[in-house]
């Protein structure tokens, strides 16, 4: 989605549009928040309920209260998650206290995977990582709809073909 004018002239109408990324995301993390919150559930409250008598069983509240803030957290890191295609370059922006922005020319790009693990595939997800010459710049955008990372693939490596075909 190219916004503004071609050149990338920084004029008030240049502004990038950023997209988010879907919910399914959110809700996998937080699943897994859930299921290793219960883990430690069980483990501080069963291990000394057990061995030390059944009011030190109390113990397995401790893991919901950092469970509650992560729960939290975890929406604000969805939430700053942002990307955005331009003329000359794809920006990846994310971070809530140290906020990250990523500038990558499409003609330095070298490689676009679409990778899914067991996990993403389970809930309709994938990721796209970019690779460049540079190791430094390589950046990721997880968590889109495969439809979407694919389609993005398939636009970065044909504008990446045409920019690097000049060089």
């Amino acid at each position: 989605m190219e916004t503004g004018s071609p050149a990338g002239t920084g004029v008030a109408g240049d502004e990038p549009v950023w997209r988010g990324l879907p919910p399914g995301l959110l809700r996998m993390r937080r699943l897994l928040l859930v299921v290793w919150t219960g883990v430690l559930v069980l483990a501080a409250g069963l291990l000394p309920g057990l061995l030390a008598g059944p009011a030190w069983a109390a113990f397995a509240l401790l893991p919901l209260a950092p469970a509650a803030w992560a729960w939290l957290l975890l929406g604000r890191n969805w939430h700053s998650w942002r990307y955005a295609e331009r003329a000359d370059d794809l920006l990846i922006r994310h971070g809530v206290l140290w906020r990250e922005e990523t500038v990558v020319p499409y003609g330095r790009m070298q490689l676009v995977e679409v990778t899914s693990g067991p996990l993403e595939r389970r809930f309709g997800l994938a990721g796209v990582q970019l690779h460049t010459a540079a190791a430094a710049t390589d950046a990721v955008i997880p968590g889109l709809d495969p439809a979407e990372a694919e389609r993005l693939r398939d636009r970065l490596t044909e504008l990446g073909e045409a920019r690097s075909a000049g060089l």
